[in-house]
């Protein structure tokens, strides 16, 4: 009776799995495993919101395994310790994971690797699971990856994707196998009230409701702030309780417009991850343009402060902040919008919103997250590093009536029309009952800082 361990990563879901339909191949018997690695939880990487969706989607995972006569197990502590101990425990000749892209995942694969090696267990690492294209697969000439999203764009659209797989009918597991109780919703405190629901089963129901509703008007409402036109998907495919080569291949298979625009947005998950696979230290480096002007922690406490709280008298920053802390999501167009104001505008160190953002984000990793700020920030792959976002012409575009800043600022709500977004411009006494503060800085003093700070005067 032949042994294979399935180690769960970031790929928590049974559909388009290749590590799991490889090791059902190869083995007789599969350990569908997971640890709560202590190794992350000592980075703090695992916020209040991301480790609800976890217990979600590993309890979600576990039921779909059952039904097919299989279970979840499930361990706790430094990954390669327990990855060691379950092969050992059950006999298990090889170890099935998905490639990871971040200095801490490719430490993790290496040492796993050694461990397994001494033990003559083999580790068998697949690609194509947590991305739809595999980093490194497209690449200019002369170079290990792409700095300019366009050109990959190109070539990553020529590349031919392999087909999903099916879920597994059938997962028998050793009787050997032993795990510890799944991680539970309700004992994670500190969580946005707004949080979704995890696991494949909501990403695959929220996807195909939103396949058939929204994505034939993807790319005409995709930046509509108050219509909250957007796919929502981003947490799912975070925890990879969805394939983002099956999202291809059905977008694709419904065609328009629409598909095309939200292929475009997968294309950008796999745009960030080549190039932090080539430069895992940009994680906390900048990429391309090194700025050693930015206010500190210290000098702009105050204002660092209100950003966070959504007190910065520009509503429609607000709005967002304010979203981000209820829901623990934010759209993309709000997160271009804060991210420009605190870089640009109040001109703080893209590294301190980042943190902000994976304190709360669900879908916050250090791909997508460092790199989108980076790119906002000027120090990245944007190929016009010195654009600045103005609040006030960016709500007017992406939130004309003012729906949005009604709905996430109360103090707001019975102001009409695009009053909304400038409170400043009312009368005293009404703005005296409004309790709301006044703008943190004149925008063109803002722009003047940035200038300067950047030597474009």
């Amino acid at each position: 009776m032949t042994v294979a361990v399935v180690l769960f990563t970031s790929d928590l879901r049974l559909h388009d799995h290749p590590p799991l339909h490889a090791a059902l191949k190869a083995a007789d018997e599969v350990v569908p495993l997971f640890v709560l690695d202590s190794g992350i939880h000592a980075t703090g990487f695992d916020a209040p919101n991301r480790r609800a969706f976890l217990a979600d989607c590993l309890n979600d995972l576990d039921a779909s395994l059952r039904r097919r006569g299989g279970r979840l197990v499930v361990r706790r502590g430094p990954a390669v310790r327990e990855v060691c101990a379950v092969a050992a425990e059950c006999e298990a000749t090889q170890v099935y994971m998905a490639a990871g892209v971040t200095a801490y995942a490719h430490r993790r694969e290496e040492q796993l690797r050694e461990a397994l090696d001494e033990r003559g267990v083999a580790l068998r690492v697949h690609e194509t699971v947590i991305t739809a294209v595999a980093p490194g697969t497209v690449t200019p000439a002369g170079s290990d990856h792409f700095a300019v999203f366009t050109p990959y764009f190109r070539r990553w659209s020529q590349e031919s994707m392999r087909t999903p797989f099916s879920a597994p009918r059938s997962v028998r597991v050793p009787d050997g196998a032993r795990g510890e109780p799944l991680p539970e919703r309700a004992g994670v405190s500190g969580t946005s009230p707004g949080l979704l629901r995890g696991g494949e089963t909501s990403g695959r129901d929220r996807f195909s409701r939103w396949t058939r509703s929204g994505l034939s008007r993807y790319e005409d409402r995709h930046d509509d702030l108050a219509g909250d036109a957007t796919s929502k998907l981003s947490p799912y495919l975070h925890f990879g309780a969805l394939s983002p080569v099956e999202l291809v291949h059905r977008a694709r298979k419904e065609g328009g417009p629409g598909a095309e625009a939200f292929v475009r947005q997968v294309c950008w998950r796999d745009f960030h991850h080549q190039v932090l696979a080539a430069r895992p230290e940009v994680s906390g480096r900048d990429y391309r343009t090194h700025h050693d002007q930015w206010r500190n922690e210290y000098d702009a406490a105050d204002d660092i402060a209100a950003w966070r709280d959504g007190r910065t008298g520009y509503p429609i920053v607000d709005a967002a902040m304010r979203q981000l802390r209820h829901e623990g999501w934010m759209h993309n167009r709000a997160r271009l919008l804060v991210a420009s104001f605190l870089t640009k505008t109040l001109y703080v160190d893209w590294r301190i919103g980042a943190r902000h953002f994976l304190d709360l984000l669900v879908d916050g990793d250090i791909v997508n997250n460092q790199l989108n700020w980076q790119w906002v920030a000027g120090t990245g792959t944007d190929t016009r590093p010195h654009r600045v976002l103005n609040p006030l012409l960016q709500a007017q575009r992406f939130d004309p009536d003012g729906a949005y800043v009604r709905r996430w600022v109360p103090e707001l709500t019975d102001l009409d029309g695009r009053k909304v977004h400038e409170p400043w411009r009312l009368p005293a006494e009404q703005r005296e009952r409004l309790d709301y503060p006044g703008p943190l800085i004149d925008l063109a003093d803002g722009l003047a800082r940035f200038k300067h700070a950047r030597g474009r005067d």
